[in-house]
């Protein structure tokens, strides 16, 4: 089931701008899913697509949002927005073979935190977003050596305009962040707010859908896009300077399109053949359950030939979307999970922000993985995300976290 809701806003320009945000009801809770192709298949010689199949492997697989999302929102109007970089457009870098270097953080630091309660909305949340902005503040400066002389704080709380965090504020910020980048900087960008996904354009994305962060005016003048921030922040980097990333809003796992993710294990992590394929299973099911044997065996083996059009994307974005730079990101999610508002310690926190601080005062010099199953440690009692760790190039998760 869904609920759909189209407005349509005119900004100040009389642009017309037309918004669908479709809102899907399902099972949320998770199920054990075949690792492979192979394990997928094997189960037709039993009696498959029963409800408990669908409920295992389709309902419960993540291809089906979870209830109550702000999901995916499609704009009918489709240009380059003017704040954008003259040279920028959608994936035209051509494939190349990156190499990075790693920054020792020992040069200069620049911090830009953003915190957005959309006060006044319907989008409202709980003041927690500008919490995490304070407590993040307060703990890379005491931890870190970051100085709130060289940082940018956007809240929708304050009184100046120019720090109220819009879509140009936003993009502004940014381009101040990265500007004149030397060997051995250290940038630290944090975001807490919503998150959304877009209907990919550019054909760069495995599941069919951009990522999204939603400035304070994200109706009247867009969200803005995981390629967009890639463009901004990632791209302009030259070697040896380090930018690290937190996103703790919804759908955030590749907000910032860098092309390596990490598992628990300290491994590069491959695509989930069940989650990209939810709706041709859902086609075969029904075919088999007609009777149309063959039908459902011809959408098996059309999913298996995406499958192998997704490794070779996967492998163009390892080639068009790495950097010379050192870029990590920790996200507060999965690209189709949402991310938890937390009431710790009587104070309203992104659940990902009081995690990484959490995480970070126990121990002040964990390695990359050490980091990441912390992270997911101190979160899985109470929360059914799972925080991601990207990189915008390989990396050994067995070196000591710093920044």
């Amino acid at each position: 089931m869904s609920h759909k809701e189209t407005k349509t806003y005119t900004s100040p320009d009389g642009t017309t701008t037309t918004t669908t945000t479709t809102t899907y009801f399902s099972s949320s809770s998770g199920g054990n899913l075949p690792k492979n192709f192979q394990e997928f298949t094997s189960h037709f010689s039993e009696d498959p697509f029963s409800s408990d199949f669908f409920k295992k492997y389709i309902e419960d697989s993540g291809a089906i949002p979870s209830h109550g999302q702000i999901n995916k929102v499609n704009y009918e109007k489709q240009q380059k927005p003017s704040d954008l970089p003259e040279d920028f457009n959608l994936y035209v870098k051509p494939t190349e073979q990156v190499d990075y270097q790693v920054s020792s953080c020992l040069g200069r630091k620049r911090a830009l935190l953003i915190g957005i309660n959309y006060f006044n909305t319907e989008y409202k949340l709980r003041g927690r977003c500008i919490n995490d902005v304070s407590n993040i503040r307060n703990f890379i400066v005491e931890n870190y050596e970051f100085k709130e002389a060289d940082m940018k704080i956007l809240t929708d709380d304050q009184m100046d305009p120019k720090l109220i965090p819009t879509r140009e504020n936003i993009i502004n910020a940014i381009k101040w962040l990265v500007h004149d980048p030397q060997m051995n900087d250290s940038y630290f960008f944090h975001y807490s707010g919503h998150g959304g996904q877009v209907k990919d354009e550019a054909g760069d994305e495995e599941d069919g859908f951009d990522e999204t962060i939603m400035p304070v005016d994200f109706i009247p003048k867009g969200q803005i896009v995981d390629d967009e921030l890639h463009a901004l922040m990632v791209a302009p980097l030259p070697p040896g300077v380090r930018l690290t990333v937190i996103f703790d809003c919804c759908h955030s796992g590749t907000v910032l399109d860098l092309p390596y993710i990490y598992s628990t294990r300290g491994v590069l992590k491959e695509s989930n053949i069940l989650s990209l394929g939810g709706k041709s299973l859902i086609s075969a099911g029904f075919s088999y359950i007609k009777g149309d044997k063959g039908s459902a065996l011809n959408t098996i083996k059309d999913l298996k030939n995406a499958a192998t059009e997704h490794q070779k994307l996967r492998r163009k974005n390892i080639e068009t979307r790495g950097s010379p730079a050192d870029v990590i990101m920790f996200s507060g999610c999965k690209d189709a999970q949402t991310s938890a508002d937390a009431q710790e310690a009587g104070e309203a926190t992104g659940a990902m922000s009081y995690a990484l601080i959490k995480a970070l005062k126990s121990n002040k010099h964990p390695t990359y993985q050490e980091l990441l199953n912390s992270i997911r440690d101190i979160l899985r009692s109470k929360y059914a995300q799972k925080p991601q760790l990207s990189a915008s190039h390989e990396m050994d998760m067995n070196e000591i976290f710093t920044m």
